[in-house]
């Protein structure tokens, strides 16, 4: 009968290769995407996560057809593989800031009306004072952008909500009005207030219905039972506000999305009053437990500060 291995030794095997490789296939479910992900071929995964299972002594996946789930021991060692990874991360980074903020990367998650100017734009201004910290904004669908978050694939995580996430620690939230928006020589750019039944007849382009602002309208739609047949639906925000520019469509978003294009003159957009349009919150997102690097801090001090100070939010 063998001996159980000493927990200095399980350590040691602990801190290989084989970890980063099983927490990319425990990450995506599936050896052949964590295989791309990692540009190792598949076979060598495969290899690597035999060998840390025969060196464990137990099995880590529950192996299906349609991928690999991690197991109760699966998933007690992604936790702490999880924070190895965050610890080092944050290490490598403090120490390359020791002498000030000059260096670091901070990777970004938010749906796409954040990323069209807000977020573009509060990068710029945060590198003029930090020129060597770099970013990486992924733009994403609203649920996709908390899922980012929780597997470590996103330091800071801009997207609107509607119920909690467990494990997310939300750093700020805010109401996320919902307003109709439409060129400002449309005849009902005038009103201060809208109601969906004044939408009605009016061409509509709509953003896909993966979309909170989606979702929250058609519900809206069904309790005043009023019927939209969208002329245009799209999951490209772009292409939205295109359809509006030289005609008489209406689209829907955040103010915060369109908040440039209103203060220049190129668009205009009213709100939208009917009960329960608030029940949609903007958040920003980082996994809990976790201890974020410098730079990331940094920047996470400077979003937060221009949310709070921005009406374009409301």
């Amino acid at each position: 009968m063998r001996e159980p291995r000493s927990p200095s030794l399980l350590s040691r095997h602990l801190q290989d290769t084989s970890i980063r490789y099983f927490l990319e296939v425990a990450r995506t479910g599936s050896i052949a995407e964590a295989s791309q992900r990692l540009n190792v071929a598949g076979s060598a995964i495969s290899r690597h996560i035999a060998q840390l299972e025969e060196r464990l002594e137990t099995s880590l996946f529950e192996r299906h057809p349609r991928g690999m789930v991690p197991n109760a021991a699966g998933e007690l060692l992604a936790s702490y593989a999880l924070k190895q990874s965050h610890d080092s991360e944050r290490v490598a980074h403090d120490i390359q800031a020791l002498q000030g903020l000059q260096g670091g990367r901070v990777r970004l998650a938010t749906s796409e009306g954040f990323a069209m100017e807000f977020m573009p734009q509060l990068i710029a201004s945060f590198q003029r004072q930090h020129p060597g910290v770099h970013f990486n904004l992924d733009v994403l669908a609203p649920a996709e952008v908390s899922r980012r978050v929780l597997q470590s694939d996103a330091d800071i995580g801009l997207t609107f909500t509607l119920s909690a996430e467990k494990d997310i620690r939300v750093e700020l939230v805010r109401p996320a009005p919902i307003y109709a928006v439409m060129r400002r020589e449309h005849p009902l750019a005038g009103h201060r207030r809208l109601s969906v039944a004044q939408l009605a007849g009016w061409p509509m382009a709509l953003p896909a219905p993966d979309t909170t602002v989606r979702q929250i309208f058609d519900i809206v739609c069904s309790r005043k039972r009023v019927v939209i047949h969208p002329a245009l639906t799209s999951n490209y925000v772009a292409g939205l506000l295109g359809f509006l520019r030289d005609d008489d469509g209406i689209t829907i978003a955040s103010g915060i999305s369109v908040r440039k294009q209103v203060e220049r003159g190129e668009l205009a957009a009213v709100a939208l009053h009917d009960q329960g349009f608030a029940m949609r919150k903007l958040e920003v997102q980082t996994l809990a437990g976790r201890e974020q690097p410098r730079a990331a801090r940094a920047f996470l001090e400077a979003l937060i500060a221009e949310l709070s100070q921005d009406d374009g939010a409301q």
